[in-house]
């Protein structure tokens, strides 16, 4: 049954994405990667269901979400309307679900907003002392689309590589798309773990590369219908 939480606060993360904290529900849990589908609570939008990533940890007395906005739909998109709200309006949360479930040390490969099934992963093991041996491969078209790159760089363990499309004149960044070519490149070990998150037609090209390259199916994670 889906749930109407208040927005508790909303901070800034980049110019277009922005981190919701809600109202947790007494006894509400969820697996870092899972997802939910949130709705806007207010006449005409709630059975207009969309989802979003926790990013949260379960010991927090608070629900979060970090959500990428998008604008140009004339108004009748649900980011771009949230991208209006403002804390004490409320939104319906139901049951988490997802398949994004950690397996064990690997490499997490993003492209742009699909980070975000990421966070909570890694922020739990950096709350575990448990990053060693982690990597972040993040794909943005410009250096100010990177979400929570502060955050992930002061993780201790945890390798970041961020890679830009559409930004020639960003520095300390590679300026490359992650293909096969890529992955020869920087990433050596094919018997890891693999996370991927993205576009679905990127997350298809991934999957393809990374088992030309050697990569066994079994090891790769990713968001299943």
């Amino acid at each position: 049954m889906p749930q109407s939480v208040k927005i508790l606060n909303i901070q800034p993360v980049t110019h277009n994405v922005r981190r919701y904290e809600l109202e947790k529900p007494p006894g509400f849990r969820f697996e870092p990667g899972q997802a939910t589908e949130l709705s806007l609570d207010e006449d005409g939008w709630r059975d207009r269901k969309h989802p979003f990533t926790f990013t949260a940890l379960n010991d927090w007395d608070h629900l979060e979400f970090t959500i990428k906005s998008y604008f140009h739909t004339g108004g009748d998109g649900v980011t771009e309307r949230l991208f209006g709200y403002v804390p004490g309006q409320r939104l319906m949360l139901r049951d988490p679900w997802g398949t994004i479930t950690y397996k064990g040390p690997g490499t997490f490969i993003a492209g742009g907003a699909g980070v975000t099934p990421f966070i909570a992963i890694l922020r739990q093991l950096h709350h575990d002392s448990r990053l060693a041996g982690h990597r972040l491969i993040a794909s943005h078209r410009k250096a100010e689309d990177i979400i929570l790159r502060g955050e992930f760089e002061a993780m201790q363990g945890l390798e970041c590589t961020w890679t830009l499309t559409d930004d020639p004149s960003a520095a300390g960044v590679l300026h490359e798309r992650i293909d096969v070519a890529f992955l020869k490149r920087h990433v050596g070990d094919m018997s890891q773990n693999f996370y991927l998150c993205g576009p679905d037609p990127m997350v298809a090209d991934l999957k393809s590369a990374l088992g030309s390259l050697g990569a066994k199916a079994e090891a790769l994670t990713w968001e299943k219908p």
